[in-house]
Order: structure tokens, then C-alpha cells, then sequence
């Protein structure tokens, strides 16, 4: 049931036969009980994120081909079924993988679109699964909010700045920061250059080496929280925080030293050089650098703190290149 309420006057209350009330609290958990059973009958893997829907699976022949065409087909029949039909044009196809065979795919008679690209929750997916277009579509945005900050706020305190900067610049730059990290030093330097010219815009440090600027401002380098950010997302897997399982990504070194801290993880080969900066690589050299006191931390905000002191401290290099 539902009422509206409006300056504490409200209506009557009416039954909701049907539909997820939009805004609220409860539309969320609603709607994931209502596709619950979305993937029921799905053979290939299948992910659902409110109402975004993916489905993959690795093709090598017609066989596979087949059997993807035919969960696809299943999703249109449920979809059918319980009246919520997917909006087919939106629908699209990514072939990944340099020996792909490039199948074609329909849903409801139509041929779904083939795409070297998309936006995925905010993030932008390319087919060669390289991060430059993510780097540029964030330097974008963040270039963007910057100048309107600059050209709005006449005032050039510094607290101010700062707080208008953290929350409506930064967080464009670092939004799923692990899942995109930059090792290119091209993006790299794009993502940096947003950080450049705020502290620019002080006009008492804008002779001052950029260092200089940043240790004026108490701020880190962006490649410094990325690798930071990394750490922390680590933590919370080893620790339980996150719902992504350890065993996914990582394995604890049972094999040789257990110098700096028992919680060492695996450093496997990667046979590709995009393996090699994938999250679950790059961060192992980072990660197992840590002490002990770090790695055990009692809380997030307590390895925050520790990752401060070792930064301050200059005790380890922290953020050693991969």
C-alpha cells in the first residue's frame, strides 16, 4: 500500500497491484525480488544490477553460439510472462578476444547491435578492455565541474576550494577507481592534470613545483589514492568487508619468506600485459610491502590511518610501479 504526503497533510492509503514505487527506500529490495528468478533456466553466466542485465560466456564454436542464442531467448520469454519487456534497442552485443568469431545475436527478431564500447554503471567497457576512453570520459566531467567551480566561486579561501574540490571534482576521477585503475603513463598524467590545475588556482602557489603545491594543500597525488584506493579494497577482501570472495582473486604465499607480514599474497604470472595490470596483479607488489601492524588493522579507517603513517614515514616505497 501507498499514500502520498504533502506538508504533513496526507491521502488515503491504496492498494499497489502491481509496479515498484519509484524513490523510495524499498523500490530497490521490491524490484530485485521481482527478477529474482530472471536467470532460472540461464546455462552461461548471468549478472543483475536493478534493472541492467547482462548475460556472457565464452564462445569457441557454433555449439556455445547456440546455447548463448538460447538464454537470450529464455530471458525474452520471461520477460514476455511477467509483462516487462527489455528495451531491445538499448540491448547490445561486445564480442571480447582477438579470435572471436563475432556470432550475431537477436532478441524478439532483431538483430542486437554490435559495439566496440559502452557504459557499464558509469564505467566505459571497450572491447580490448583498456582503460583510455574510461580516463578520458572522467577528465571530462571532472574538467568540466572545475571550471565551473572556477568560474563561480570568486572566493579563494582555502578551506573552501578544498571541500567544493574533494566532493564535486575528485570523486569523478576515483568513482570505481579499482575496477578502472590507469598504468599507462598517458592516462596517468590526463587523470593528474585535473589535480594540477586546481592547485593552480591559488595564486600564491601557482610559482611552486607541484609537489610543493600538494604538500601545501595536505593533499596526495592521484596516483597515490589510486594505488591507496587498491590497498583498501584488498583489505576489506581479506578481511571479509566485501562480498567478493578471496579465493577470487587472490592466494595467500605459503612458499618462502614471510618477511614484512604473514598475509603475503601470490604473485602469479600473467601471459598477457593486460593480465599483468589487472587489479588482482598490480596490487600484490603494493600490498605485500605493508607491515604487519597495517595489514591487521582493526578497522578500515584504522589501515587508512597506518597507510598515512608509512607514507610519512617514508619507512617502505608504498606505491612501487608493477
Amino acid at each position: 500500500m501507498q499514500r502520498v504526503c504533502i506538508n504533513g497533510v496526507t491521502s488515503s492509503w491504496l492498494d499497489v497491484m502491481s509496479g515498484v514505487p519509484q524513490g523510495s527506500v524499498l523500490g530497490p529490495i521490491l524490484f530485485l525480488i521481482y527478477i529474482n528468478d530472471l536467470d532460472n533456466g540461464i546455462k552461461n553466466w548471468i549478472l543483475k544490477f536493478a534493472d541492467d542485465t547482462k548475460i556472457f560466456s565464452a564462445v569457441d564454436d557454433d555449439s556455445d553460439h547456440r546455447l548463448l542464442q538460447k538464454d537470450l531467448d529464455n530471458l525474452l520469454m520471461w520477460a514476455e510472462e511477467w509483462q516487462m519487456m527489455f528495451s531491445v534497442s538499448k540491448c547490445k552485443v561486445m564480442h571480447l578476444g582477438h579470435k572471436n568469431h563475432g556470432y550475431s545475436y537477436y532478441m524478439d527478431t532483431n538483430q542486437l547491435d554490435t559495439v566496440e564500447e559502452e557504459k557499464d554503471l558509469g564505467i566505459v567497457i571497450t572491447k580490448d578492455l583498456k582503460v583510455s576512453q574510461q580516463c578520458k570520459q572522467a577528465y571530462a566531467i571532472a574538467s568540466r565541474m572545475l571550471g565551473v567551480i572556477n568560474r563561480s566561486i570568486k572566493s579563494k579561501d582555502r578551506d573552501i576550494l578544498l571541500s567544493l574540490y574533494k566532493s564535486l571534482v575528485r570523486p569523478h576521477l576515483e568513482y570505481c577507481i579499482p575496477a578502472w585503475s590507469p598504468h599507462y603513463v598517458k592516462d596517468k598524467e590526463l587523470i593528474e592534470r585535473i589535480q594540477h590545475r586546481f592547485t593552480r588556482m591559488f595564486p600564491e602557489l601557482r610559482k611552486l613545483p607541484y609537489l610543493r603545491r600538494l604538500e601545501y594543500l595536505k593533499l596526495w597525488t592521484l596516483e597515490e589514492r589510486i594505488a591507496c584506493a587498491d590497498l583498501i579494497e584488498v583489505y576489506k577482501i581479506i578481511h571479509g568487508i566485501s562480498s567478493v570472495s578471496f579465493d577470487t582473486f587472490f592466494e595467500f604465499n605459503s612458499y618462502g619468506t614471510t618477511r614484512c607480514h604473514l598475509l603475503k599474497l601470490m604473485k602469479k604470472r600473467a601471459s598477457t600485459n593486460l593480465k599483468h595490470h589487472f587489479f588482482s596483479e598490480q596490487v600484490i607488489n603494493n600490498w605485500n610491502n605493508l607491515d604487519n601492524k597495517t595489514v591487521t588493522s582493526g578497522s578500515i579507517n584504522i589501515f587508512k590511518g597506518n597507510l598515512e603513517r608509512l607514507r610519512q614515514s617514508n619507512e617502505i616505497d608504498l606505491f612501487v610501479g608493477n
